[in-house]
């Protein structure tokens, strides 16, 4: 059960992916907001190479772009088949893809932790992510039956 809905849920990401992507492109021609390197760089690092600040590498841009969104994508379909469904599961995701963006960008040295932002920066940021969520569990939640079994109905 739990690999079928890992597997519908990183298609799932794919689409908040997709929904995400837009969103900022649409965003970038209203703001004439640049475009981030700051996921490509942060897979170089990861990748244990040092990337120059001023890297702008695409390829990798889109590695780490593309590829967080599918593996916590595929989370997000084992919290539908686990019952954890809806806005509320939505707006947690979305703090987890958010947490997830600044763990490895902040511990590679990539990144600037998001309190050093400027206001308009960190609510794009934040907006983002939820387009990418929301989307991603709107997806799950219709294609990811819940499997819920009688014992363990209570947290005690």
């Amino acid at each position: 059960m739990l690999g079928r809905a890992a597997a519908k849920g990183a298609m799932a990401g794919l689409v908040g992916v997709a929904a995400m992507t837009a969103a900022e492109k649409i965003e970038q021609s209203v703001t004439k907001r640049p475009n981030s390197y700051v996921p490509g760089r942060t897979l170089i690092a990861i990748l244990k190479r040092r990337p120059v600040e001023s890297a702008q590498p695409p390829v990798m841009n889109h590695a780490m772009h593309w590829g967080t969104g599918i593996a916590l994508g595929a989370l997000r379909g084992i919290w539908s088949a686990s019952g954890l469904r809806g806005p509320g599961a939505s707006a947690v995701h979305s703090v987890v893809r958010l947490a997830t963006d600044q763990t490895f960008e902040n511990a590679t040295g990539v990144g600037a932790p998001p309190p050093t932002w400027p206001a308009k920066e960190q609510i794009i940021d934040v907006a983002h992510k939820a387009i990418y969520s929301f989307t991603t569990g709107f997806v799950t939640d219709r294609f990811i039956q819940a499997e819920t079994s009688s014992p363990g109905r209570t947290s005690h």
